[in-house]
């Protein structure tokens, strides 16, 4: 049985590799606890008859189906379920009508830590507003509502998210872009040249990023017989 603050997720996601990620980064935010994985239209179907999730996370595209297929059935049926599309896809008439359909909040891959982290803090709070307005029987104010409707960061939230100074969210989106298109690693030489920036900033993205645990890194001999790092996404 679940805490009464814990917010049970579905992840919906047919890249198994992928969703392993976003279950270990949910398994970093307290209140919340991954109750499956699935990887079809099917078992998206039956984990959410059964399982009833408070919040899926949502890919936009399945050899079976199309993210937003599911995303209408849930609204269509008045499930009592939030949706946070996480996906590749970037075209603006797709992102346009899944905030029409209703979700609450777009994701871009590769997910940053930061980013997701901060897209659930957020939705907790929202449930947790929600929640607790629920509880009475009595109307709601507009000051209630507004504060359920708004979707930016509060001070709280901005701390927690922010980086040390040197990182540089755009830049550290690229690395993570770069990390997440090669297997199995790359030096801080290779992925400098793919990024365009100097060795030593690469270096220094590179380490904050296994500081956050978001990356690992092995040791090899390059071409001059010298130890280097080989950094991967941590899995």
């Amino acid at each position: 049985m679940k805490a009464i603050s814990e917010i049970e997720v579905l992840i919906v996601e047919d890249d198994l590799r992928i969703a392993e990620i976003q279950k270990l980064f949910i398994e970093k935010i307290e209140g919340f606890q991954t109750i499956g994985i699935a990887s079809s239209y099917v078992e998206a179907k039956s984990f959410i008859e059964i399982m009833q999730p408070d919040l899926l996370l949502l890919d936009m595209y399945f050899p079976d189906m199309n993210g937003l297929d599911i995303l209408k059935e849930i609204k269509q049926q008045s499930k009592q379920m939030d949706v946070i599309m996480i996906t590749a896809t970037k075209e603006i008439e797709k992102v346009q009508e899944a905030i029409k359909i209703g979700i609450f909040d777009y994701i871009i891959k590769p997910v940053v830590f930061e980013r997701f982290k901060q897209s659930l803090l957020r939705y907790q709070e929202y449930y947790n507003k929600l929640s607790e307005l629920g509880k009475g029987n009595f109307p709601v104010t507009q000051q209630q509502v507004d504060k359920l409707l708004r979707k930016e960061m509060n001070d709280k939230e901005r701390e927690q998210t922010s980086l040390p100074k040197g990182i540089d969210r755009m830049t550290l989106e690229k690395v993570m872009v770069v990390l997440g298109n090669t297997s199995p690693g790359l030096t801080a030489e290779i992925v400098a040249k793919e990024i365009g920036v100097s060795r030593t900033t690469a270096r220094r993205y590179l380490e904050h990023l296994m500081s956050e645990e978001k990356i690992e890194a092995d040791l090899t001999y390059g071409t001059v017989g010298r130890p280097e790092r080989v950094y991967a996404i941590k899995i």
